[in-house]
């Protein structure tokens, strides 16, 4: 086959893909979220496996120890958390109400000084800010608790993904090989170098970063409650398990963290600066500990590059979008380091004298 049909080929796969993806995105997830958690256990499975555990009875040990620890955190979390997602809803107003005051109490003392005759439109933004705020964590909610279709794609993900996860995680190997045998024989190679490098990227990052979010989610969560901060078990929980989106965790969690904290605790400063330390100490410990222990540069993708991966895959094809994001930057991430690399060992980029690459 020729280098013009294949690429014909390839980019008529790659459409049809997109377009099935963008077709089916309503039902996906609970597939995804299988097939992700199968992917997630395979390693224990062939641990398992290799202690001469049948790869059947590993498999139902490993869901079932699954299922009891995810039941038994839900349990536990979901009601309490639900009860103070309900509370900062009913207090959001109040709460918006409450800093525009305390910002307009410093814009006419020591902040008046430093904004001098911008004092008004100051007060102005900061009453625009808080209300766009407020619109647009109401339609979040409105969205999230609002809809059949959500109400039936909850179920299918409690029904449907147990299934997915236990008939791949059964069959991983069997269609890893099945796969291997389909790829054609000329470049078998090379496809199977670049699998090989996307997986360690993925494995690396989801299995890694799975690990982050679970911990800053702890620490911020447990950090919060002790300090008696309003709502600090959800604030937490949400910014650690959101923390896979970089910065974007990080820095909401802080803001909504230290503005409850203002409202709570005002005028006593030394709590509003231990709720921000909670997370200053946080990102310490995840830059300098967690990111290079567990992650470590297995992903190869720049902070930017999987930030426009997450939105514009979740502005596409919705949360199904946002979860299938990482996997396919990781992808594009390590075809376009090998064509980079094939690039620069061809007579293209070498010429006709064969210079080394960088001379």
């Amino acid at each position: 086959m020729s280098l013009q049909k294949q690429v014909r080929f390839w980019l008529i796969a790659l459409a049809v893909f997109i377009f099935a993806l963008w077709l089916f995105s309503g039902i996906l997830l609970p597939f995804i979220v299988g097939m992700a958690l199968a992917y997630l256990l395979d390693p224990v499975a062939d641990r398992m496996e290799t202690m001469g555990i049948p790869r059947l009875v590993a498999t139902l040990l490993i869901l079932a120890v699954f299922a009891l620890l995810f039941l038994l955190a839900f349990f536990a979390l979901v009601p309490v958390l639900i009860s103070q997602l309900d509370g900062l809803i009913a207090r959001l107003p109040d709460y918006l109400t409450r800093l525009q005051t305390l910002f307009e109490t410093w814009s006419q003392g020591w902040l008046s000084g430093l904004l001098q005759e911008r004092v008004q439109d100051f007060q102005g933004n900061i009453g625009d800010v808080l209300t766009n705020v407020a619109a647009w964590l109401g339609r979040i909610t409105q969205t999230l608790l609002s809809g059949g279709l959500a109400v039936v794609n909850m179920l299918a993900l409690f029904v449907v993904t147990p299934v997915v996860a236990f008939y791949m995680l059964v069959d991983w190997d069997r269609m890893i090989a099945r796969i291997d045998a389909l790829l054609p024989r000329d470049h078998k190679q090379a496809v199977r170098a670049i699998a090989t490098d996307i997986d360690h990227a993925l494995a690396g990052f989801i299995r890694g970063q799975t690990l982050v979010c679970i911990i800053l989610g702890t620490f911020y969560a447990a950090g919060l409650s002790l300090l008696g901060l309003n709502f600090g078990l959800l604030i937490g929980l949400a910014a650690g398990l959101i923390s896979f989106i970089p910065y974007v965790g990080s820095i909401s969690g802080f803001l909504i963290a230290v503005g409850v904290a203002l409202v709570q605790f005002w005028p006593d400063w030394t709590m509003v600066v231990a709720v921000a330390g909670v997370f200053v100490i946080g990102q310490t410990i995840e830059g300098n500990i967690l990111q290079p222990k567990l992650v470590g540069g297995h992903v190869g993708l720049h902070p930017v590059w999987l930030m426009f991966a997450l939105f514009a895959f979740g502005y596409l094809f919705g949360f199904v979008g946002m979860l299938l994001a990482v996997p396919v930057a990781a992808a594009i991430g390590v075809v376009t380091r090998f064509g980079i690399n094939q690039y620069l060992a061809s007579p293209l980029y070498r010429g006709a004298n064969g210079d080394k690459p960088g001379e």
